[in-house]
């Protein structure tokens, strides 16, 4: 244990973290009025410098994926961190900061629920992420994670992103729990398939014929990536993107390929599009839009996304559809609609995923088959539901939103409620998304708006957007802005103008 005069208070701008060095540990410093708060330097979801982030509405919000913590103790308040930070002792003497190298002891919390029983269908975000808000909250009772998958939960947004370039091995991508939240002795981890949810009985059937009895339950299955209903989707050489073995085998076919098909513009179809170029293959798009994305980011954006790709050597097809995936023994060509034929050597399905529902029975579902919840991620008694499979209410509107940060946010909703700890779900929506080296952010959530206000430079990828409705921010774009956009993660949980807005990201003053 050893003190280290790091910084002078009046150093410290309250509006951000100040990275220091305490000996030979960095670390963060948040002033708040008189005093400081020190914590670690990174964040523990993938390691982001937490001095690039942003402090509003008294949380440190990382600079990459908006995970929060409070400013006080640094307990985690939004994923995707699953963990608090780790707190050093701080204080000021005679307007100097003093920080010891050496942590404070993480608090325990107070035991909750020891009789209780529940159960969490799916290994995917929501249900590693529901362990852990039920670890931290203190769940003393019988907790059952069932999980299809035989690997530890991991993060699937590595796939599209580097693991098909080859800049990640599939095995290595990052779990999703520390060992010891999944060391807990009051968890089962049950790698198994579900069969039936029977929501009246409370109980879950497994494909043993096992049955599960539960007080309360989470369901969080995803989705199942979906192929086109034309002849051929099944042929050798046609993929899907879902999982590590599906990311493995796509980057095997790919190393020896010398063109890619890819069928469909979402952002993962892009993604792929853009981690597969440096591998040096030819990859054409074939999409239903002329622009790209364009319901999400809007037509310029999206023109601006797709001119990006051409810039390197992608080539769209659009708007069409694919007919026919033809070849004898493996892909040989994909036939369109348009009547156009592309000779390929393998073909990529990124046409999106149905919601993972046949488990459940007498429950009310979507037109899309998903599951219909309330504002509290309720299906039925005892029973909730969070991410890729499910419907809920956001802004007046019945919304199905598959992003992993939102299926993150809605498992704790539902974990806090399975508590009783009345939640309802209440946050902004928030996606990342990379093509060739330029990371672009999503903020909120907009079907539709009648004026986008942008500021910085498009073509260069510097840029902020925001999507309007009658002067109110519904969603907010940005490559570059990562402070503003910290900011604004907090600042939209609550209605925010667009002059409001506008001064809010010109304060960081860092277009």
């Amino acid at each position: 244990m050893a003190l280290h005069a790091v910084a002078h208070l009046d150093q410290l701008d309250e509006r951000h973290a100040t990275r220091v060095k305490a000996g030979e540990q960095d670390v963060v410093l948040l002033r708040v009025g008189d005093n400081v708060r020190a914590f670690q330097a990174d964040c523990p979801h993938a390691g982001a410098p937490l001095d690039e982030g942003a402090v509003c509405e008294h949380r440190l919000i990382c600079p990459w994926h908006k995970a929060a913590f409070a400013v006080d103790d640094g307990e985690v308040c939004e994923p995707p961190a699953l963990s608090r930070l780790t707190r050093y002792p701080a204080h000021v003497q005679k307007g100097e900061v003093w920080v010891d190298d050496q942590p404070q002891p993480a608090p325990v919390p107070t035991p909750r629920e020891p009789a209780r029983s529940l159960v969490i269908v799916g290994g995917g975000a929501a249900g590693a992420a529901a362990v852990a808000r039920l670890d931290s909250k203190g769940f003393a009772g019988r907790l059952v994670w069932v999980d299809a998958q035989e690997s530890p939960s991991y993060d699937r947004t590595a796939l599209s992103k580097f693991v098909i370039a080859g800049d990640m091995p599939a095995e290595q991508t990052p779990a999703l729990l520390d060992e010891q939240t999944q060391a807990s002795p009051n968890l089962l981890h049950l790698h198994a398939t579900v069969n039936h949810i029977d929501a009246k009985a409370k109980a879950i059937t497994l494909a043993d014929g096992q049955q599960l009895a539960y007080d309360g339950a989470l369901v969080a299955t995803g989705g199942i990536a979906q192929r086109p209903d034309i002849p051929g989707a099944l042929l050798p050489g046609t993929h899907v993107l879902r999982s590590r073995d599906h990311a493995a085998q796509l980057l095997d076919a790919a190393r020896q390929a010398r063109r890619v098909v890819i069928i469909g513009s979402s952002f993962i179809a892009l993604e792929a599009a853009s981690a597969l170029c440096q591998l040096g293959v030819q990859v054409h798009v074939v999409s239903r839009h002329a622009v790209p994305m364009a319901k999400v980011l809007g037509d310029e954006i999206g023109r601006a996304l797709r001119d990006l790709h051409q810039q390197h050597g992608v080539v769209f097809h659009a708007p069409t559809e694919p007919v026919a995936v033809e070849g004898d023994t493996h892909v040989q060509t994909v036939l369109l609609a348009n009547g156009e034929r592309l000779a390929t050597d393998l073909v990529l399905f990124g046409t999106g995923v149905k919601p993972a529902t046949d488990l459940l029975k007498g429950l009310p579902l979507a037109q899309d088959q998903s599951l219909l919840v309330d504002t509290h991620l309720s299906a039925a008694e005892g029973l909730w539901a969070a991410g890729d499979m499910v419907t809920f209410p956001f802004n007046g509107q019945a919304v199905r939103i598959e992003h992993w940060r939102v299926a993150q946010q809605q498992a704790w909703v539902a974990v806090d409620n399975l508590l009783g700890d009345a939640q309802v779900y209440a946050d902004v929506p928030f996606f990342w998304t990379y093509h060739h080296n330029k990371t672009l952010e999503v903020l909120g959530h907009a079907s539709d708006w009648d004026h986008t206000t942008l500021e910085g430079d498009l073509p260069r990828f510097q840029f902020i957007a925001m999507h309007c409705r009658a002067d109110q921010v519904l969603a907010v774009v940005a490559c570059g802005y990562s402070r503003a956009m910290a900011a604004l993660a907090q600042r939209m949980k609550q209605p925010l103008g667009r002059e409001q807005a506008q001064a809010l990201i010109h304060s960081w003053d860092i277009a």
